[in-house]
């Protein structure tokens, strides 16, 4: 176990996170050990160190112990997204042989699985239905393995701001997004179960946010994470985003990919899902990155918005 200096009752409490940093900078992991292994390694040492050190009362070092992992069914709509049947299904049997390595098998899972499966596009969609928000991920998040369901189709704009990956013209072409309210926002509107976002023109007009009852939207996509033996452990999550006919419930396209983490230097967990390495991407020539609108450039080749030029444009990114 690693040992703590000297140091005063509540002393600042990043100097162990310091400490367990620097521990491993120099050989993160140890012989044969895989990144959830190193892991689960960082974090008993972490909560060892954290049960006999005094805090002060402001600090909040320790919180990442409070971290579980995700719950995929938690929500209605996490449920849902879950229930949905695919053309193509990933399969029980991953593919994964005793023996592989972390890259081995990331390699394997973009060659056999990873990619854009498009079944019908539509033309002139003038606005969409954000069927699964995404909460925010804090940076202990970041650094957890098990903490986030989908770190492969996340971003922190999508997160914070996904009305103006949506609606912002002339770069991202639709009139309106939707998503449903959450439930700790009182709705302006009595009745009101969805909140509607529309008028933005950059420099121009604010962004206007509505809450209505109903939903004028026809299509819709969500997310869900891929959860399946020997990924996480590996440092490998999978993910997929489905673009849906609201009315028929048809599945329009699925994107799935897969992110790799682990061995991460400074950093005391070895993961960090925001550098990890994703399959697809959105441009073959960057393999290893994704954009902040990843969501926008799948989903609009599916649901075309109405201005085609829009959609057609060059590409660009906040």
């Amino acid at each position: 176990m690693l040992k703590m200096p000297n140091q005063p009752t509540g002393f600042l409490f990043f100097g162990l996170v310091v400490v367990l940093i620097s521990g491993c900078a120099g050989s993160l992991l140890a012989k044969d050990e895989t990144p959830g292994k190193h892991f689960d390694r960082m974090m008993k040492e972490f909560a060892e160190n954290c049960a006999k050190t005094k805090l002060k009362p402001n600090d909040r070092s320790c919180d990442r112990l409070k971290l579980k992992p995700a719950d995929p069914l938690a929500t209605e709509e996490g449920r849902f997204a879950h229930s949905i049947k695919i053309p193509n299904p990933v399969p029980a049997d991953s593919g994964y042989k005793p023996g592989m390595t972390p890259e081995q098998y990331f390699e394997h899972l973009c060659k056999t699985e990873a990619g854009e499966f498009i079944y019908r596009t539509v033309e002139n969609v003038e606005g969409l239905y954000m069927m699964r928000s995404r909460d925010h991920a804090s940076d202990y998040m970041q650094e957890h393995l098990y903490a986030m369901e989908d770190p492969y189709g996340y971003t922190d704009w999508e997160a914070r701001d996904p009305q103006t990956i949506f609606v912002d013209p002339p770069w991202r072409g639709y009139s309106y997004l939707e998503a449903s309210l959450p439930r700790s926002v009182s709705p302006k509107v009595p009745g009101a179960r969805y909140r509607s976002y529309s008028g933005y023109v950059q420099d121009s007009s604010p962004m206007v946010e509505e809450h209505v009852s109903e939903l004028q939207s026809q299509y819709g996509y969500t997310w869900r994470g891929i959860s399946r033996p020997h990924d996480r452990e590996l440092g490998i999550v999978g993910g997929e985003l489905i673009v849906l006919d609201l009315r028929t419930k048809e599945v329009l396209g699925i994107r799935r990919g897969f992110i790799r983490s682990g061995g991460v230097r400074n950093n005391m967990t070895g993961i960090w899902w925001l550098s990890g390495r994703v399959c697809p991407t959105l441009r073959p020539d960057k393999r290893s990155q994704k954009d902040g609108d990843f969501t926008y450039w799948f989903v609009s080749k599916i649901l075309k918005p109405v201005d085609s030029l829009i959609h057609g444009g060059s590409h660009a990114t906040k």
